[in-house]
């Protein structure tokens, strides 16, 4: 007859424990990540979604809300409602495309560009926080951006 306590020890070697797991790695980084950020996107007037949104629009911005969609790997209707609010702080404008009348063009505004250089400042103290080596950063940034694209079955 196996003891209670033998099982329990059985148990746990069979089975891995939550910081075994990949998973809540990734998913403790990420909220770590953002109360980082979150103070000085605050400073900023931008929650980390909006922020996302506006890194898009500063490569290039009179894009479609589906190449944002695309880009963040979201779906328009999540993205519609972050343009909104980024339009109401005066961030960005959206127009009607020119070329068809459907899709919406967002494009910045000179208080939206003006951002980007504070949110810089922003992203700078993040990777500071950080304490790792620049390559070390960059190699964890391109292994879990495989990870994502194998995840969504682009791999």
């Amino acid at each position: 007859m196996v003891s209670r306590t033998g099982s329990r020890q059985e148990a746990e070697r069979r089975f891995p424990t939550l910081d075994d797991k990949l998973c809540f790695a990734l998913y403790s980084s990420s909220l770590a990540m953002l109360q980082s950020y979150k103070r000085d996107l605050g400073d900023l007037g931008l929650t980390y979604p909006q922020y996302l949104v506006m890194l898009v629009l500063w490569e290039g911005d009179g894009v479609t809300i589906k190449h944002v969609a695309e880009r963040l790997g979201l779906d328009s209707g999540s993205v519609t409602p972050l343009v909104k609010r980024l339009g109401e702080a005066g961030f960005l404008v959206r127009r009607r495309d020119a070329a068809d009348e459907r899709n919406l063009s967002i494009e910045l505004t000179p208080e939206g560009r003006a951002l980007q250089e504070r949110a810089e400042r922003a992203s700078s103290q993040f990777v500071s926080a950080c304490k790792l080596p620049l390559a070390e950063g960059g190699e964890l940034r391109d292994t879990l951006a495989r990870l994502a694209r194998t995840l969504r079955g682009a791999d």
